[in-house]
């Protein structure tokens, strides 16, 4: 009985302590969504806290009005779409052939993948390795580079190294081929870990900015961040600007604050689509028997 109420008071404080600190991670975005939500007037003399003051919904309005927002945001949509079917793909080609003992140069291919997170380039020799390559302002650029994440093929080559070998061996008795195997054996059961991986991938993809900085100068091809770089620096569209009708840099803070808006909620509705499989995924690995 003791240690019972013992325990119903720790797991009290564990919960209280996770709501704490959830709520201290959320205020800046509570912040953001109040400004985006009050008159540029109060803005001006800093009266917006957590609660809007002077409710308008200007600055959405002008956002959507901006034909390059949205078209940036759209496009950002498609980009982290195919990016995250892409980078599953590849990442599971290049994790299944790492379990099979007989592949020859097994341990030379793992070594040159884990090579290359601890070694890079750099900057300057990416960058003409890009022009070389003809993918300046192209959008594949945004897309080949960063296509594969060694940490999560790590992560997928170790989760299916734990599948029992002998549902492989099953399969193959069945005359199943190694693709078939992959595909009736494999795949199935890896909801959770290929759900958290899309979730890295979809998310590293939605708010990345600084390849686009660097390798796109088209408006057609920037994505979100990208767009929302050039607003909170100032840089917006004549077409808002003029619109809005403000003299000073202070007064479009709606405006930057309803941009940061749209482009953190529609990653942020991702999470409940895959939290069932995110947590049995995060914690693969984590018990062994």
């Amino acid at each position: 009985m003791v240690k019972s109420r013992k325990r119903k008071i720790d797991d009290i404080v564990i919960a209280v302590v996770c709501f704490l600190f959830v709520l201290i991670c959320l205020l800046p975005m509570v912040n953001i969504f109040a400004r985006s939500l009050s008159s540029s007037q109060a803005m001006i003399n800093n009266r917006v806290s957590f609660w809007p003051v002077e409710f308008t919904l200007e600055s959405y309005y002008y956002v959507l009005k901006d034909s390059a927002f949205v078209r940036s945001l759209w496009w950002t949509g498609i980009l982290t779409l195919i990016c995250t079917v892409v980078s599953l793909v590849i990442t599971t080609l290049a994790s299944y052939p790492l379990i099979y003992d007989d592949l020859k140069g097994r341990k030379f291919y793992n070594g040159m993948m884990l090579m290359t997170m601890y070694f890079s380039a750099g900057t300057i020799p990416n960058y003409l390795l890009m022009k070389q390559l003809d993918l300046l302002d192209n959008p594949l650029v945004l897309i080949i580079p960063n296509c594969l994440s060694i940490f999560n093929m790590i992560i997928l080559r170790s989760f299916f190294a734990d599948v029992p070998v002998s549902l492989r061996e099953s399969a193959q008795l069945d005359g199943a081929g190694p693709v078939n195997v992959l595909l009736r054996v494999y795949l199935p059961l890896s909801k959770p870990v290929m759900a958290t991986l899309a979730l890295f991938y979809a998310v590293g993809r939605w708010n990345g900015f600084s390849d686009a900085l660097m390798y796109i100068s088209n408006p057609k091809y920037a994505p979100i961040q990208l767009k929302l770089y050039q607003i909170i620096n100032n840089r917006s569209s004549i077409e808002i600007g003029a619109q809005e009708g403000f003299a000073t840099p202070t007064a479009s803070e709606g405006l930057k604050a309803a941009s940061v808006m749209f482009a953190t909620v529609p990653i942020l509705l991702i999470y409940p689509w895959l939290q069932r499989y995110f947590i049995a995924g995060v914690t693969l690995g984590a018990i062994k028997e």
